[in-house]
């Protein structure tokens, strides 16, 4: 576990030494504002329910949205109460305000890719693959930003996509077994 925990550290002063540049932070802060409380992804699922060719693409992003917040935000994150890595990696530089929250799992990745993943599968292939691309920005924006560890985003982008899988097998679900007894 220590050594799985010294990567974590070790990964992020990575990014700090040799990914990050002074001309590229506006535009990981920007990325990662994307996902702050999951806003760009409640707004585009709530979008789709208006037209009736994506309501059903919308219900299923918004309930995966749900599920991998009761699971990520209010679950797991207290459970697990992992401290931030700009509280605990010496020398790592944070570049946006202090979370009010624990670490683990990361919320902007799993919100991210349970959104993102409902498009991938339901949507034509250019707006699922440009959501997934988004979804990967934003997991790795948490990195340069210096909030989240490596298995942080990891945890949170595994948990959004089992989200995602779970809201479109319970609409399904719940659609066949309407017509069965109407």
């Amino acid at each position: 576990m220590n050594f799985l925990l010294q990567l974590d550290g070790n990964i992020l002063l990575f990014i700090q030494e040799h990914i990050r540049q002074d001309w590229m932070t506006p535009f990981w802060v920007f990325i990662t504002s994307l996902g702050n409380k999951g806003w760009f992804w409640l707004a585009v699922s709530a979008l789709m329910l208006i037209p009736r060719r994506t309501r059903k693409i919308g219900i299923m992003a918004l309930l995966a949205l749900s599920i991998g917040f009761l699971i990520t935000n209010l679950a797991l994150k207290n459970l697990v109460a992992r401290i931030r890595p700009y509280e605990t990696v010496e020398s790592l530089k944070l570049l946006i305000a202090r979370q009010s929250d624990f670490s683990f799992p990361s919320g902007h990745a799993c919100a991210s890719f349970a959104a993102a993943s409902v498009y991938f599968r339901k949507l034509p292939q250019k707006w699922g693959i440009s959501a997934v691309v988004l979804a990967a920005l934003i997991a790795f924006s948490r990195l340069y930003v210096g909030v989240h560890y490596p298995t942080d985003v990891l945890a949170g982008a595994v948990i959004g996509i089992w989200a995602a899988w779970a809201a479109i097998h319970l609409v399904e679900y719940i659609e066949r077994n309407s017509y069965r007894s109407s």
